[in-house]
């Protein structure tokens, strides 16, 4: 007469709980998750970008950067609270929290969005310290496009070639 009795374990991560200290103040829902890199440099940045509100020019690109940040950052908290969920539950987690539970290295095979990061940090700070100004930069934006553009196409004939 021996009867099975289920408890039903809560879930480890509320993805409604990072959803609302993410939209409290951004990188919340990264620290209640337990990624504390990732909560700490989503709070930088998101001071950096309220910093930069109050310079001249740029607007309304810095705001409208602003807001899908603190968008993004909300998505992510949840994203990534499922899938702390999944990894704890013993299924395979998908997105961009599967790196920190499912150790698995995958070569992306191109540097191009990491080179195009570092060429706007470079061009940002040099606008902060005045070298360059953001009027003359914001001049160049379809130049970036054309380069993005142009990266595509190579990987779309690339591709083609080898037959994938």
């Amino acid at each position: 007469m021996d009867e099975k009795v289920v408890i039903q374990q809560k879930p480890p991560k509320s993805p409604v709980a990072a959803a609302i200290l993410s939209a409290i103040f951004p990188g919340l829902g990264a620290l209640y998750n337990g990624l504390i890199t990732k909560g700490v440099l989503y709070i930088v940045i998101f001071a950096g970008l309220i910093s930069i509100q109050d310079s001249p020019g740029g607007q309304p690109f810095k705001a409208l950067i602003l807001a899908g940040f603190y968008l993004f950052q909300i998505v992510e908290a949840i994203n990534n609270a499922k899938s702390i969920n999944l990894a704890a539950a013993g299924l395979k987690a998908d997105g961009p929290a599967q790196a920190e539970f499912l150790p698995e290295i995958l070569p992306s095979g191109s540097i191009f969005w990491g080179a195009v990061l570092m060429v706007i940090g470079i061009l940002s700070i040099l606008a902060n310290f005045d070298v360059v100004r953001w009027e003359t930069l914001w001049d160049f934006w379809p130049a970036a496009v054309i380069v993005i553009g142009l990266k595509l196409v190579f990987d779309s004939v690339t591709r083609a070639k080898n037959g994938k």
